[in-house]
């Protein structure tokens, strides 16, 4: 059976309005990269031969599941257009309102999307509802409140988390993390943030161009090697943190590595 989601809320429309025009002008002017390009694609190697269904949500055009055979779900229109030329399987959807039955997927990816979202309750529970019991679920989210910048204002994300308290959420929503890596592109130095940010403001398809055509090849080029760790990895001085999750185990007072 296929869980309804509850009516939004005004901040939950006004916050998807925001996330939709960013991802819509960004994905209009963008290529889609092929997920073997990325270096989580080792990762999704090791997964493939035990999935059965596959999810990806919100992948706009960077996704990393195998774009034939795997359901994907976006709110930006442009980005399901160029995957569905690919020959995806697409439909238009939010992670709050999944439109698919229980215990629908063996393997799940949600990577940069949870924190943007006005009810991350929600959208666990939805991620957790549509995979199957002992399913495996990618997930990826910014930590630690202390590191807000203005890059997140801009970008649309609604919170960072504390590793504690995201361990017991994740318990609570059946999940329990069997392995973490450190995660993200986003540049180290603040600097480069801020003149990046000042360029979309003020000089945005412009902006746009490069990006799409200069600095994500160069990105991609110099993405680190994903060195995955048993458990929760340390967190002391990680900005994003990829998490490979099992539902359906037992979750009972989750430990962050280096802790008691």
């Amino acid at each position: 059976m296929m869980q309804s989601g509850s009516p939004q809320t005004g901040s939950e429309r006004d916050l998807l309005a925001k996330n939709r025009r960013f991802y819509d002008l960004l994905w209009s002017g963008a290529r889609l990269v092929e997920p073997q390009r990325f270096n989580t694609w080792t990762l999704v190697q090791s997964l493939l031969s035990a999935s059965g269904r596959r999810l990806e949500v919100a992948p706009g055009l960077r996704p990393r599941l195998p774009i034939l055979g795997t359901q994907f779900v976006d709110i930006s229109a442009p980005a399901l257009m160029k995957l569905r030329a690919r020959g995806a399987q697409v439909v238009l959807s939010e992670v709050a309102s999944l439109p698919f039955a229980n215990e629908t997927f063996d393997l799940v990816c949600a990577l940069d999307i949870i924190e943007h979202v006005d009810d991350d309750d929600r959208a666990m529970s939805e991620l957790s509802r549509v995979a199957k019991s002992g399913g495996v679920l990618l997930l990826s989210m910014p930590l630690h409140p202390a590191l807000w910048t203005s890059f997140d204002d801009f970008v649309g994300h609604k919170r960072r988390y504390e590793p504690p308290q995201l361990l017991l959420k994740l318990a609570q929503h059946q999940l329990l993390v069997e392995c973490s890596a450190t995660f993200g592109m986003q540049p180290r130095s603040s600097r480069l943030v801020d003149i990046g940010m000042w360029w979309l403001l003020h000089h945005r398809e412009r902006a746009m161009w490069w990006y799409n055509r200069a600095f994500m090849p160069l990105g991609l080029r110099f993405q680190k090697e994903l060195r995955l760790a048993p458990g929760m990895i340390a967190t002391d001085n990680v900005d994003e943190i990829l998490l490979v999750c099992r539902k359906g185990v037992a979750a009972a007072s989750p430990a962050v590595e280096g802790r008691p």
